[in-house]
């Protein structure tokens, strides 16, 4: 279990999770589930990361992987915000650092300004 009872933001890879770091300022968890997660996994996560017990956003792609992903994370998780990347840019690594920063910022998660230009 973290000693972070911050937020925390789901994605489905590791250049997910590179993207976001590159525009955020605030200290909060990444983690990336590799796509659809089995029941263990999930569990795992639960517990690690005491899901039920923070605020926890979900960032993926807007692809049918992604989609599943977000249905699935909506059962488990039903207390966690959702942000969105544009249709046009499908993947969150491939959405442009200042469209994901205004997405950060809008659920008040702290981003480096100069993104917000």
């Amino acid at each position: 279990m973290t000693d972070d009872p911050g937020k925390i933001i789901i994605v489905e890879g590791l250049t997910d999770k590179k993207q976001i770091k590159k525009v955020i300022t605030e200290k909060l968890d990444i983690v990336c589930t590799n796509g659809t997660l089995g029941v263990e996994k999930f569990d795992e996560l639960l517990e690690i990361y005491d899901l039920d017990d923070r605020e926890v956003y979900i960032l993926v792609d807007e692809d049918s992987s992604g989609i599943k992903l977000r249905r699935q994370l909506t059962r488990e998780l039903p207390h966690a915000e959702h942000m969105h990347v544009s249709g046009e840019y499908r993947e969150v690594a491939a959405t442009p650092e200042h469209d994901i920063a205004v997405e950060l910022a809008g659920k008040g998660i702290k981003v480096n300004p100069i993104f917000l230009q």
